[in-house]
């Protein structure tokens, strides 16, 4: 029988009504009480880190997951970690650069409403994670939610209140499971089994800027007072504008003349971006080798250049880092060979 050990951290599925709102208040022992089949196929232990909503989620509370589960790594199969939803795939993307290779499954899950309510897709989603948590062919960080298993670093929250909420982002899902069957999507009998790894040490100081129409350049300027690395979410497939009494040129020529990092991403949920396209991003890119998330999810390239700002601040390894796929992040780096 495998063993299992859940890690609470708060969320919607640890709530309960109170006069200003739902609250995490819900222990990890007694949100477990509300599954008692799933120890017919795993012996389960509860450690309850922190009882929060997760708005509150920062890079230190990532810390202490990864802390948590690799201090008790040789002593369970596998972990599945309870969490609110709203920042849910941040946390599965930044345990997938903080633990890497595990050939145990580390499986993040919430809820859209709490385990104590009546109708609630509560207790199936912690069912689920539990079963797949337990399963031979699981390995590395995924989310499982609504059924479905989604790589650590591809999810991404869509809707707000439906069960459905998330979805795999320019990725398969890795799994389906269907009335305690679990059907896997991609085989991965021919991954690279290297040792498991654990990283200890997350940058917070990255920002991000989101492009809307007369944006004014000056904003780059002070961030560049306060962040070691901004992520620009442009239009379409990824440019930045060129107006009167706007200098973006001279705003990422400053911020790299610093020698902070500077990364291009697209607000469009699906198929990427790819500066190459117009003139407004080739040329530009060219000119100050800017970094470009192309099919990353951006809950994905915030947490994995706090990672590597962790570990470096040398330009040409966070370079080499970031194009490097881990946990299924990236695949369209042809341009940067």
């Amino acid at each position: 029988m495998k063993r299992i050990l859940l890690l609470g951290t708060g969320g919607t599925i640890a709530c309960k009504r109170t006069d200003k709102g739902l609250k995490p208040v819900i222990t990890s022992d007694e949100i477990l009480s509300y599954v008692p089949d799933s120890r017919s196929y795993c012996e389960i232990h509860s450690i309850q880190l922190m009882n929060i909503d997760s708005t509150n989620i920062q890079p230190c509370h990532w810390l202490a997951v990864e802390k948590a589960i690799e201090e008790n790594y040789g002593q369970y199969d596998g972990f599945v970690i309870t969490h609110g939803t709203d920042t849910m795939a941040y946390t599965a993307a930044a345990l997938s650069y903080l633990i890497q290779h595990s050939p145990k499954p580390i499986i993040i899950t919430g809820a859209q409403k709490p385990i104590d309510m009546e109708n609630t897709d509560a207790r199936t989603n912690l069912a689920d994670s539990l079963l797949f948590a337990s399963c031979p062919g699981a390995h590395d960080v995924n989310l499982v939610f609504d059924g479905k298993v989604i790589a650590g670093t591809r999810g991404k929250k869509e809707w707000t209140k439906s069960y459905h909420a998330f979805s795999s982002i320019n990725y398969p899902y890795v799994a389906i499971i269907q009335d305690g069957q679990i059907i896997f999507y991609l085989d991965d009998k021919d991954r690279d089994k290297k040792p498991v790894c654990f990283y200890r040490q997350m940058d917070g100081d990255v920002g991000l800027m989101k492009l809307i129409p007369s944006m004014d350049a000056s904003l780059l300027d002070y961030m560049a007072e306060h962040y070691d690395a901004v992520i620009i979410e442009s239009f379409g497939v990824g440019g930045l504008p060129s107006y009167q009494d706007g200098d973006y040129h001279g705003a990422i020529a400053r911020w790299t003349g610093l020698g902070k990092t500077v990364i291009m991403t697209t607000q469009v949920t699906n198929e990427g971006s790819d500066m190459s396209v117009y003139e407004v991003g080739r040329s530009i890119k060219q000119e100050f080798g800017l970094l470009e998330a192309y099919d990353m999810t951006l809950e994905a390239v915030v947490t994995k250049i706090m990672w590597i700002l962790g570990q470096t601040k040398d330009p040409v390894r966070i370079r080499r880092m970031f194009y490097e796929t881990v946990n299924r992040d990236i695949l369209w780096k042809w341009s940067e060979n």
